[in-house]
């Protein structure tokens, strides 16, 4: 299993609009694509710029195949322009 930590720093007039494609994106990766376990995004309570992906995969090539959907580049597309800085991916495996 693969969990993967993406932390997104969003322009404060664009969170809503990045929200929405956020949603749309959440909703297309539950329905089509294969391996996923978990995909959702949370908001951090101190600093509401920081908007997260925590994402759960089966396997590398379910992680793979998501990166290289449709729907997750066309979201990718679209957020680009609502990035404030650089974001954070982290990508674990479970040991125990």
């Amino acid at each position: 299993m693969i969990k993967v930590v993406a932390k997104n720093y969003i322009k404060d007039e664009k969170i809503t609009a990045f929200v929405e494609a956020a949603t749309e994106l959440v909703k297309q990766t539950r329905e089509k694509d294969t391996g996923c376990i978990r995909y959702e995004l949370v908001q951090d309570m101190k600093d509401p710029h920081i908007l997260t992906m925590l994402e759960e995969w089966e396997d590398q090539a379910s992680l793979a195949d998501h990166g290289a959907s449709p729907h997750f580049k066309k979201a990718m597309e679209a957020m680009k322009e609502m990035i404030e800085k650089p974001g954070d991916s982290n990508f674990y495996k479970t040991l125990i």
